[in-house]
């Protein structure tokens, strides 16, 4: 029954992803990415003003995995600090890679995606939008030091 209400959840973000849309404007950055694994591609945009996301957003195409992970992720790092995404970053990709639910740390939605560590081919869809939010929080002290 879990496992039925998660898929619901996920083919809810595909299907209705939150968030598709590019940002414009004076702190957005952004960064195109594509799964190396399976062709998946997306741009991620962030509007980060003072170390916080404002709005986080997305465009791209892939499969229900990858475009539902990237639904959630823009959804949850919002208004976030720096370090608080580091945190969530972390506690997903345990979520991810091993199963393991990080304790006092809220996933959200993408809790829903954790049988994904059962199908290690599909870790990297899953992980593929925080990867990029890693490569455009690469230089950012507060995001690596976690």
């Amino acid at each position: 029954m879990l496992d039925n209400l998660y898929r619901q959840v996920i083919m809810d973000h595909y299907r209705q992803k939150r968030n598709f849309e590019e940002l414009k404007g004076e702190y957005v950055q952004k960064v195109h990415y594509k799964n190396p694994t399976c062709g998946d591609v997306m741009t991620l945009f962030l509007d980060l003003e003072h170390d916080r996301v404002k709005k986080a957003s997305f465009l791209g195409e892939g499969c229900s995995i990858s475009m539902a992970s990237a639904s959630m992720m823009t959804e949850l790092i919002e208004n976030k600090s720096l370090k608080e995404m580091a945190s969530l970053r972390k506690a997903f990709e345990q979520l991810i890679r091993h199963g393991e639910v990080a304790v006092g740390i809220d996933l959200g939605d993408s809790l829903s995606l954790q049988g994904v560590h059962q199908l290690k081919a599909r870790h990297n869809c899953a992980l593929m939008t925080w990867q990029a939010l890693d490569k455009i929080l690469k230089d950012k002290e507060e995001y690596r030091t976690l």
